[in-house]
């Protein structure tokens, strides 16, 4: 490794450029709030495994939802605005601890901000984002888009179509691998979709990801991935082409 450049896996993975959306729930771990230094771990050490392993670029778009939420901020009567900038704040929070980790596991990264704190991160420009995909760290996105009323899904999406990335994988938490017809945590007729389709998602309401999301992929003909984050070996078995999660894309 040489001037930040990591060496890369050698074996050929699905898609030479992957976005992976993780929640910041997850980032809590058995926390009900807050970061689980474990957990966090748990993740970096998967990122790791799969950069070591395979050939492909991993851009990361984390969440907030264990530190801030905005709609929340907004339901106390605070401006929805002002939430969500706090939000986009406590994202970057999430990117700085999930890059300590990896960075400790020997894997150079870059924290991009849509809010610029040079101090701690780099402004998002979106070719350098790719030069250091290109480089083989892996590009950790913080602060949302940069602007209220849009979520870190649309962030993933977005992101996701900027940098060319060939999926967007949605690690979830707590047990549920992939999208199901109602919640099986509650429901246990509830079964399970290997594939579904962009317009299934909106017509039916399933939770996958937000409607702008989910219409920013559709426009961009761009997959989704829906898996269990913490399963194990599954963001490997991804990579691999093994059949993991559910796969949403343009085909009924």
């Amino acid at each position: 490794m040489e001037n930040g450049q990591a060496t890369r896996g050698s074996e050929k993975a699905r898609w030479d450029r992957v976005l992976l959306k993780l929640s910041g729930e997850a980032f809590a771990g058995p926390l009900e709030h807050g970061i689980h230094g474990p957990t966090v771990r748990r993740i970096a050490e998967d990122i790791v495994s799969a950069a070591r392993q395979f050939d492909v670029d991993i851009a990361v778009v984390v969440g907030a939802g264990n530190i801030w939420r905005g709609i929340h901020g907004a339901g106390e009567g605070m401006d929805r605005a002002q939430a969500d900038y706090m939000g986009m704040l406590a994202t970057v929070m999430n990117a700085l601890a999930l890059q300590d980790t990896l960075e400790q596991l020997g894997q150079p990264t870059r924290v991009q901000s849509a809010i610029q704190m040079h101090q701690i991160a780099e402004p998002y420009i979106r070719r350098r984002a790719t030069r250091h995909l290109e480089k083989g760290r892996v590009v950790i996105f913080g602060a949302g888009t940069g602007n209220p009323f849009f979520t870190t899904d649309t962030t993933a999406a977005l992101r996701a179509v900027e940098i060319e990335a060939g999926v967007v994988l949605k690690g979830t938490h707590g047990g549920v691998d992939g999208i199901y017809t109602a919640d099986p945590r509650t429901n246990p007729d509830a079964t399970k979709l290997e594939h579904t389709s962009y317009m299934r998602v909106l017509n039916e309401g399933l939770r996958v990801m937000d409607s702008t999301a989910i219409t920013l992929c559709m426009e961009n003909d761009l997959p989704i991935v829906v898996f269990d984050l913490m399963g194990e070996g599954s963001f490997a078995a991804l990579l691999r082409g093994d059949s993991v999660g559910t796969l949403v894309n343009g085909e009924d």
